[in-house]
């Protein structure tokens, strides 16, 4: 790692920088800067695509991809099928840069997946260009890397699920308050309100959790007078409401007949599917919370909750490497820049980034469970804070050795053992995430032995002691603070340590790898236009037998649709939706399609619960041998042939 120069120290220059900052001034790039950034982009660039073509494609949300790509009606309002029958369990919006991927590169495994690239590798510029404005290029330089090397981000970055999106439009928002608050404008916090609009499009209430820390850190540390913050920040709130709610509003007043069944809802009313489904049946105990259909297990998990989540066997080793780090860097940001002026930008940065992390923090704690990769969301606050944090305590370790700092540092006591103290409790940190399954070990060593050549390196300095040999002994704390989560990153690109495309996380922890390591092989990934045998055979029967119908089938639940729609873009009638027990069709809705001729087969599994339309299917229709489609036992599938008696 090479040498890189030291940050500016506090006092009047840091206070020259501010001023330049709110005057909109920018400082001269190092020449190193730009060269470093361009490594890290590239480094995280070939992280997060590497074998896209084998992308682990989230089964649900591929098959709605494809289907999205297919029609304007599946593509806006998020159609599981391309006919638009039902619609997935979420809002569409994180899915509309893959369906238009699809659209124009076609029916690619990593077509789906370039958007989600793209997204991570945007998410740590910009995420570098905002901590460089707060706290200059060294800080942003960290910032970005650790984002980069966080396990979670790179495995995410990896698959189809929306966190991707939300993340990036969230740093997009912390970025648009920052500038608000330094520049005084009004626009800038308007752009705020809208990201965090666009944010809500992606995972809906899990977007308005930075609404809370915004507002507070605009009201506390925007010029002007309170009432004039106060104004702004309701006009902020409502343009974040007003784009939040705009899919939600165009669901609402359009007819029922004219887009699909919201799926998740027990009436088709957009409003339960975010407020209930999306929102508080996450919470509490009541699974059908404001309109919604109780999840199944494969749509609520039950573990990943407590004051512990974060840094549990499971969660841990996937986001919380720098989790230490940062609650000092907020804790003494905020603490040592106490008599600094309400308008602080140093310590407001501190303030908006440690909030973000304690709210989610707060929020994941009490909600029924999380998958491992909800907590992505907060990784940029996490490198944020890390990059921060490093930054300040080294401007608090030079002033130690420059004479013209000599009072200053005496007041400021031993703020300048800050510095190696946080590099030995990053270090030792990993070395206890890592521990429980020792998937790293051989890094353990590794970052140790940099821990202490940094530290050593940082406490030995002396009056004589070359600049030189301080950068290289900062360099290496560094390294040893980011060595073992990169280990763990890099272990994604092995699909034995990538986890299931439905929940994602790396290393060996998970259902996913103790079932790998059972069958002794990784789970099979099938992308789009990539069906099985089985799948081709029941098909090619399906498409030989069709005779005008709309619909090439019913299915119960999308679990049984989901590899069909993945292979094929084809209307099919998902009874039932993701859960299986959401109430559609009814029966007689399923009746009047198979008179009219629009409905022939339905295939039905025991996996997903009896509903009046799959008991309407087993009294009406007649089921198909097996062998006539391909299998030699039906499994748990059974195919059913519809067509009216004469």
């Amino acid at each position: 790692m090479t040498a890189i120069p030291a940050v500016q120290p506090t006092g009047a220059h840091r206070g020259s920088r501010a001023a330049n900052r709110r005057s909109g001034r920018t400082e001269d790039a190092p020449r190193w800067e730009r060269p470093a950034l361009a490594a890290v982009l590239v480094v995280a660039t070939v992280l997060y695509s590497w074998g896209i073509g084998h992308a682990a494609l989230h089964p649900f949300y591929g098959a709605a991809i494809r289907s999205m790509a297919g029609g304007w009606r599946a593509f806006f309002f998020g159609g599981l099928d391309a006919g638009g029958s039902i619609s997935i369990d979420k809002l569409p919006g994180a899915f509309w840069p893959d369906a238009v991927s699809v659209w124009l590169f076609g029916p690619h495994t990593w077509a789906a997946a370039l958007p989600q690239v793209v997204e991570g590798v945007l998410t740590v510029w910009l995420l570098h260009r905002i901590v460089r404005a707060w706290a200059g290029p060294f800080a942003a330089l960290i910032a970005a890397l650790t984002l980069t090397l966080t396990p979670i981000t790179v495995v995410l970055n990896r698959a189809t699920i929306p966190d991707t999106a939300l993340t990036l439009l969230l740093v997009a928002a912390a970025g648009a308050l920052q500038k608000a608050v330094r520049t005084e404008r009004l626009l800038p916090l308007i752009t705020c309100g809208i990201w965090v609009g666009l944010a809500f499009q992606a995972k809906m209430l899990q977007a308005w959790l930075v609404l809370p820390v915004f507002a507070a850190v605009y009201q506390l540390v925007a010029p002007g007078t309170p009432l004039k913050r106060a104004l702004r920040v309701l006009l902020g709130g409502a343009v974040a409401l007003a784009v939040s709610c705009s899919w939600v509003l165009i669901a609402w007043v359009t007819p029922a007949a004219d887009r699909p069944y919201l799926d998740g809802t027990s009436d088709n009313d957009p409003f339960a599917l975010v407020f209930g489904y999306n929102g508080l049946s996450r919470f509490g105990s009541d699974p059908t919370a404001f309109g919604a259909v109780a999840g199944t297990a494969a749509s609520r998990t039950t573990g990943n909750t407590g004051w512990d989540m974060l840094i549990n066997h499971t969660v841990g080793p996937q986001i919380a490497w720098f989790l230490p780090l940062a609650v000092l860097a907020a804790v003494l940001g905020v603490v040592w820049r106490a008599g600094q002026p309400r308008t602080d930008l140093l310590r407001a940065g501190f303030l908006m980034w440690g909030g973000w992390l304690a709210v989610h923090t707060v929020v994941f704690s009490a909600s029924n469970g999380n998958h491992a990769y909800y907590t992505a969301v907060i990784a940029p606050a996490l490198a944020a804070l890390a990059g921060g944090g490093i930054a300040l305590f080294r401007s608090e370790y030079e002033a130690k050795y420059e004479s013209v700092r000599e009072a200053e540092h005496a007041a400021g006591g031993r703020r300048h053992m800050a510095l190696p103290a946080a590099i030995v409790l990053t270090a030792a940190w990993a070395l206890v995430l890592d521990w429980p399954t020792r998937f790293v070990s051989w890094l353990l060593p590794v970052a140790v032995m940099l821990a202490l050549c940094g530290v050593v390196g940082l406490w030995a300095r002396g009056p004589r002691t070359s600049p030189r040999m301080v950068h290289a002994a900062l360099a290496a704390g560094i390294a040893a603070t980011l060595v073992v989560p990169a280990g763990w990153a890099v272990s994604s690109l092995d699909p034995l340590y990538a986890g299931a495309t439905t929940s994602p996380m790396t290393g060996p922890v998970g259902n996913a790898y103790h079932d790998s390591v059972h069958h002794r092989h990784a789970p099979r990934r099938i992308g789009l236009d990539q069906p099985s045998a089985r799948d081709t055979a029941l098909l090619d029967y399906l498409t030989t037998h069709r005779h005008g119908e709309k619909y090439l089938l019913a299915t119960q639940a999308a679990y049984t649709a989901e590899p069909l729609l993945r292979a094929k873009s084809e209307p099919i009638l998902v009874m039932g939706g993701f859960t299986g027990s959401t109430p559609f069709p009814t029966a007689q809705q399923l009746g009047s399609l198979v008179t009219a001729h629009q409905l022939r087969y339905a295939l039905l599994t025991t996996q997903r619960p009896t509903t009046a339309a799959t008991t309407w299917v087993k009294s009406h229709c007649t089921r198909i041998r097996p062998t006539a489609y391909g299998r030699r036992t039906g499994g748990s599938f059974a195919l059913y042939d519809c067509k009216p008696q004469r």
